[in-house]
Order: structure tokens, then sequence, then C-alpha cells
């Protein structure tokens, strides 16, 4: 999968908060997200990471 920093990515599963938006913050063996309804920081392997993506949103663009 192509992911970059920057980028937007929707879930399958939901952040316990209720929403299903994460920024991605660095890309590597593990990805650091961002949640983007509450502001937590969640870093988790690459394998797990590519099976539950939805959908990727290129840099900014609006949800």
């Amino acid at each position: 999968m192509d992911v970059q920093v920057g980028d937007t990515i929707l879930t399958k599963k939901p952040h316990p908060c209720g929403n299903s938006a994460f920024a991605v913050l660095r890309v590597g063996m593990d990805f650091r997200i961002r949640c983007t309804k509450c502001g937590r920081e969640i870093m988790l392997p690459r394998v797990k990471i590519e099976k539950n993506i939805k959908k990727i949103l290129r840099g900014d663009a609006p949800l």
C-alpha cells in the first residue's frame, strides 16, 4: 500500500471515541497515526494497519 505522511486514512474498525478517520504521522515498519476527533496517537505495526484500511484520502483532503 502507498500510504504517505500527511494522508488521512479511514479504517474498518472505529476508534473507541467513535471516529474512523486518522492522520498519518509516521510511516515505516510501524505507523504512527492520530485520531482526528480526540487527538490520541497510536503506534501500530504496518501489517495490522494495512489490513484495517478502508480508504486513503491524499494530503489534507477534507472529510
